[in-house]
């Protein structure tokens, strides 16, 4: 095995000339601080975010996984590509349906939920 699970200790093999002292997490690379959190609201449960988080990792981070179904057959759906190309994670954010949750940046105080089919079945659509 080349690697080791000791996060004080490089690991063995050829992978070991890449690491100079400690391994150290991408934020103690960047300096950087956890950011102010805040809390929105999903069908009615409170999360908590984290400034510059989209919806999507707000809601992952929280252990929501799913949280739009199929028009079809109601299949649940959740980030498929995490880059707005497949629209599999549309919610309902602020009354407004069809947001991409991987693309829209929580913001304090979002009221989010889960959409159903195209989520326009409210409107009369």
């Amino acid at each position: 095995m080349t690697g080791t699970t000791d996060p004080d200790r490089p690991p063995r093999g050829p992978l070991r000339r890449l690491f100079r002292g400690p391994v150290r997490s991408p934020r103690d690379l960047v300096g950087g601080a956890p950011r102010a959190t805040y809390v929105l609201r999903f069908d009615g449960r409170e999360l908590p975010a984290s400034a510059g988080q989209s919806i999507a990792a707000a809601l992952w981070g929280a252990g929501v996984l799913a949280w739009r179904t199929t028009r079809g057959n109601g299949a649940p759906r959740g980030v498929f590509c995490g880059i707005g190309s497949c629209h599999d994670c549309l919610v309902t954010v602020n009354g407004r349906p069809n947001r991409r949750a991987c693309l829209t940046p929580a913001r304090p105080g979002d009221t989010v939920t889960t959409q159903e089919g195209t989520g326009r079945a409210e409107l009369g659509v």
